[in-house]
């Protein structure tokens, strides 16, 4: 099966997977346990996914989506190791396990959607600030150096702020589950 793919739906899927992969191996890792294993599975979820990339209607979808592949790849996986004893589950209860994580990756969706346009709105420092505290190496001891405050000021700073995002959060999914 040969399928022609321009550069920017290679791109586009590249960094919907890359974003959404933390999600897609946590709904592996829920059923399958050894490292080496859940790395195949995604490795198998990846291609197929890029495989079947242009049935995906809703990018926002992509997670979901994702993890109903996993969830066939898993099934498989599980159904090529059958021979080791060791390694099988009920299938009605990789069939529980499985849903219930899909509607855990639908709803860690839809809160990071809402975690980004939150971050929209905050004023430019404050959002800079956050992310700044977030990245690789960054430690509170630097940012606070750098920033002129006491480490115990940027700590509460940054509580405040989290406590409004995740405010701005809980307050968005409600309004989109219709509950005021």
């Amino acid at each position: 099966m040969s399928q022609s793919y321009s550069e920017d739906q290679h791109q586009t899927f590249i960094s919907l997977l890359t974003r959404h992969e933390p999600v897609i191996r946590a709904s592996i890792r829920a059923v399958i346990w050894q490292q080496e294993d859940i790395d195949e599975i995604l490795q198998r979820v990846s291609i197929v996914a890029w495989q079947k990339f242009n049935t995906l209607i809703e990018r926002d979808g992509f997670a979901v989506w994702a993890c109903v592949i996993a969830r066939y790849e898993i099934l498989k996986f599980k159904r090529d190791k059958v021979r080791d004893r060791l390694f099988e589950l009920d299938p009605d209860i990789t069939e529980k396990i499985m849903i219930e994580g899909e509607q855990e990756v639908s709803l860690s969706s839809r809160r990071i959607n809402q975690l980004d346009r939150c971050l929209e709105h905050l004023p430019q420092k404050r959002r800079e600030l956050i992310l700044t505290s977030y990245r690789s190496g960054c430690s509170i001891k630097s940012l606070a150096e750098t920033l002129g405050k006491s480490q115990d000021g940027l700590y509460q700073l940054l509580k405040r702020i989290r406590l409004e995002l995740k405010l701005c959060i809980d307050r968005q999914m409600n309004i989109e589950d219709g509950i005021t």
